[in-house]
């Protein structure tokens, strides 16, 4: 926290500002944060994992809470792997070049992508309004801005939503597998992000919808974590750890 610890509050007719000056870095969280990418998400993860559980005779049908509970916000495979932990199913591995048919955990994980990658190309993204608000008024704020996503779709996201020149760093699914960084809830994407920039840990904020990411930003103990809620609740964000929760980044805006 910095010395002027801002207030926690939900959106029940709140509106928190915060003070961007002060701090070196934002990081942010991209499905979800910047584009409504997280509901063509949902989609996908929804169809491949209901088809997959309908060809194995089980009952238990996949719903938006399993969604939020096990897949929101990790790395591919490990929402994968939680979802099926959850359901008692025990998959092989599998390999990342597994072909999207393969009844393994990287096998889903890519059939999963392949629905996401065909919504994306037909559909494409607009980002959300609010949040290009906020980046407009973050240029001549001070701070770094970096994109920390779990999704090694985030360079492509950024690009159709028009917003790849506006950060700085992205530091996405292949740059974690590749610096061997363990994914959302633990801290080390954010904070390999904030060292990237230079910035330190309690002069940096970052700004997450998942309530993995929110948990990541409080174990690292980032100076200031704001949970935007587009599903999942405002108390369950607080409870992982927000400092403060909107539902839309135009909220923080100083006027």
């Amino acid at each position: 926290m910095t010395d002027s610890e801002p207030a926690r509050a939900d959106h029940a007719g709140h509106h928190p500002q915060v003070d961007f000056t002060g701090y070196a870095a934002v990081l942010f969280d991209l499905d979800g944060v910047l584009t409504p990418t997280a509901e063509v998400h949902m989609r996908a993860w929804q169809r491949m994992f209901s088809e997959f559980l309908a060809a194995r005779g089980v009952a238990e049908p996949y719903t938006d809470n399993d969604y939020f509970d096990y897949v929101d916000g990790k790395p591919r495979y490990e929402g994968v792997r939680s979802f099926l932990r959850s359901r008692g199913i025990d998959l092989p591995e599998g390999s990342p070049d597994d072909p999207a048919d393969a009844e393994t955990v990287c096998g889903l994980g890519n059939r999963k992508n392949d629905l996401f990658a065909a919504v994306l190309e037909s559909d494409g993204v607009q980002p959300y309004p609010g949040s290009v608000d906020l980046l407009d008024r973050l240029r001549d704020a001070g701070p770094q801005l970096a994109v920390v996503s779990s999704s090694k779709n985030a360079p492509a996201v950024l690009a159709a939503a028009g917003l790849a020149d506006r950060f700085g760093l992205v530091v996405d699914g292949a740059v974690a597998a590749a610096e061997e960084l363990a994914g959302k809830p633990a801290p080390d994407t954010f904070e390999f992000a904030a060292r990237r920039l230079g910035a330190p840990v309690n002069r940096s904020i970052v700004i997450e919808d998942a309530i993995s990411g929110v948990q990541a930003g409080c174990a690292g103990g980032f100076g200031l974590v704001i949970g935007v809620d587009r599903g999942v609740g405002p108390e369950r964000l607080h409870a992982a750890g927000a400092d403060l929760v909107v539902a839309d980044l135009a909220e923080l805006i100083k006027e």
